[in-house]
């Protein structure tokens, strides 16, 4: 086998439909979108446009699959896309696990969890962000397990009707999360977050467009340029993608359940039932269940399949066409955006990191 990639969600796929394109023969073992069906809630909207899709050659694009422009989408009408760009590229992900990747005498070997083995010129491994949940130590060691969770893991909300819930955090899945839980039944929401409340407004993503297209036209862009510019790229997103939230929010949040509390952090946490949370600005407030909104950070020893590779900071060191330390071994999709910008920690990635690595590959 010429490929093999670990991971069926938008960047496996992605880049498995551009190889097999090019005469590479692939394979791919993972759950198709696994982390989409299991770790999104239903009702959940994205804020993605119909211009961010899984196909390199721009034949089987979103607008391809819907009868009619969709906005925004929910996130189930976007799995369904997913598998039908799977079916329209004959990729029949294999539902296995990876325990172990090992290489020797040039190829890899990928142990599986039913005891059978692959083995492949080169892989492409696109692990997703679910392993990278922030969950700081503050929360975790002081309160019960039943008595927090992570947003990552809690997409089911009947077990938290009629309860108080705290979000920590300021993205756009505290606010989410916080209108779902409402809409569930929740007793009371309240809403953490350091920096002042998002403004809803249509976010207008069309600058990514111009940094994809030159990373695809000159490999390692992003990493060439000085660092005042790679941070005003940060701070771009971090104003677009956390300053500003969808204006088909405001209105789910605006009920007499949430309460929203700019400018704290939490101060202090009391164990008991309920448990009591101090804010920086002194205010106490009594709640059931704390629910982590603090987003993912890459950390590749977290990856338990993966072979030792060099990191910085967490993150893989890789070339310009996302190979990581140990030849033949590609990491794109989140892991990626140290060396290739936050825009490769989007959907909006997946097209341009598939076109990289199967000119990589070929």
């Amino acid at each position: 086998m010429e490929l093999l990639v670990i991971g069926a969600g938008p960047y496996g796929l992605a880049t498995a439909a551009e190889a097999r394109r090019r005469g590479i023969s692939t394979v791919v073992i993972g759950e198709p979108m696994r982390f989409w069906r299991r770790n999104m809630p239903d009702g959940m909207l994205l804020r993605s446009g119909r211009e961010w899709h899984l196909d390199a050659a721009g034949v089987h694009t979103f607008d391809a699959f819907v009868d009619a422009p969709v906005d925004p989408i929910p996130v189930e009408t976007f799995i369904a896309y997913a598998d039908w760009f799977a079916t329209q590229e004959g990729l029949e992900p294999l539902r296995r696990r990876v325990n172990t990747l090992t290489k020797e005498n040039g190829s890899f070997t990928a142990h599986l969890d039913d005891g059978s083995q692959i083995v492949a010129d080169r892989v492409v491994a696109a692990p997703g962000i679910a392993e990278f949940a922030v969950e700081p130590a503050a929360v975790v060691e002081r309160l019960a397990p039943e008595q927090w969770s992570h947003t990552v893991r809690t997409v089911d909300f009947k077990g938290l009707r009629g309860r108080r819930v705290l979000i920590v955090g300021g993205r756009q899945s505290a606010f989410e999360w916080a209108a779902l839980l409402a809409e569930e039944g929740a007793a009371r929401v309240d809403v953490v977050h350091r920096h002042e409340t998002p403004e809803f407004t249509e976010s207008d993503w069309s600058f990514v467009d111009d940094m994809l297209a030159r990373t695809r036209e000159t490999r390692g862009w992003f990493r060439s340029l000085p660092d005042a510019e790679r941070a005003a790229i940060a701070q771009r997103f971090w104003q677009v993608g956390r300053l500003q939230l969808e204006p088909w929010l405001a209105p789910r949040i605006a009920r007499d359940e949430v309460h929203l509390w700019p400018r704290t952090e939490i101060a202090g946490i009391e164990p008991g039932d309920p448990v009591t949370v101090t804010l920086s600005d002194g205010t106490r407030l009594e709640t059931d269940h704390v629910l982590l909104a603090t987003g993912y950070r890459v950390d590749m020893r977290r990856v338990p399949y993966l072979p030792e590779i060099e990191l910085a900071d967490g993150f893989p060191v890789l070339d310009a066409d996302f190979q990581s330390s140990l030849p033949g071994l590609y990491l794109p999709g989140f892991p990626s955006t140290q060396d290739f910008g936050p825009f490769f920690g989007f959907v909006a990635g997946a097209t341009t990191t598939a076109a990289i690595i199967g000119d990589a590959l070929r």
